[in-house]
């Protein structure tokens, strides 16, 4: 047992490494992360059933000028794959999203819809759903681009399965963050330099996830309701080792295609 989650954590490490090394442009943030002055959901605002809510600054108790949030199965640009066995292995087929999504960033209108629903599993349900419930994407549009995103993602039974990917207005993509513990876990990114790039993110299946998924409690704001953290040395130790893994299997990887 204590083998198992050991190899799921050096998992998960090597899944934040290689996050970091394609898309350095977002770190990973806690909900405490946020200061008084971002905005939150809760999906408690609207009745059960709504499908693809749209909530204006005045439903969420924002201010003239904070963002309208939309949600959505995904974005143009992108498509259920045809092949999930190859792209999300493991993943439920309704949940596994390829492409990248085109600029300027905007909801496909021909997405799976997303609908408040309850959640036994969550503990301040209601929440927001994919479709077919639990096991459909989810993605979220801001109008005005924020410095950071997160929210309660879960009920989670494996670990890495399921990720937050951030967009930049131009349909860019910013980085990626996933779960890294069991049951309700906050899944939170925000820009390294706290600069208002984020248009949008997205939650889909990355690998195998029994439970499924469901979003509650979305939070985000501008540069000044958010912090960055900054990395325990513990953290930084698990990099560094991760990186040295990621170095010695690309040396041994170029070393057997020299002896083809």
């Amino acid at each position: 047992m204590r083998l198992n989650i050991m190899k799921s954590i050096c998992a998960v490490a090597l899944l934040g490494v290689a996050s970091a090394g394609a898309n350095a442009d977002v770190i990973r943030v806690t909900e405490e992360n946020f200061l008084a002055g971002s905005g939150m959901i809760t999906f408690s605002e609207f009745s059960l059933g709504t499908t693809n809510p749209v909530y204006s600054p005045a439903d969420y108790g924002g201010e003239l000028g904070d963002p309208t949030v939309s949600f959505g199965g995904y974005f143009l640009g992108q498509s259920l794959s045809t092949t999930p066995s190859i792209d999300c292995p493991g993943a439920a087929a309704t949940a596994c999203i390829v492409g990248t999504p085109i600029g300027p960033l905007s909801l496909d209108p021909n997405s799976p819809v997303t609908f408040i629903t309850t959640d036994a599993s969550n503990p301040s349900s209601p929440v927001l759903s994919g479709r077919p419930t639990y096991n459909g994407p989810i993605a979220i549009l801001f109008d005005i681009d924020v410095a950071a995103v997160g929210f309660d993602a879960g009920y989670f039974d494996a670990i890495g399965s399921t990720g937050i990917t951030a967009f930049a207005r131009d349909g860019t993509i910013l980085g990626t963050v996933v779960n890294t513990g069991l049951g309700i876990e906050f899944l939170g990114l925000v820009t390294s330099d706290q600069s208002e790039m984020i248009a949008g993110v997205f939650l889909d299946l990355i690998s195998d996830e029994p439970a499924g998924f469901a979003v509650d409690n979305l939070r985000f704001g501008y540069r000044e309701t958010v912090t960055v953290p900054i990395p325990e040395p513990e953290t930084y130790a698990m990099l560094l080792a991760g990186l040295a893994v990621v170095g010695v299997v690309t040396r041994r990887r170029r070393s057997i295609k020299a002896t083809m």
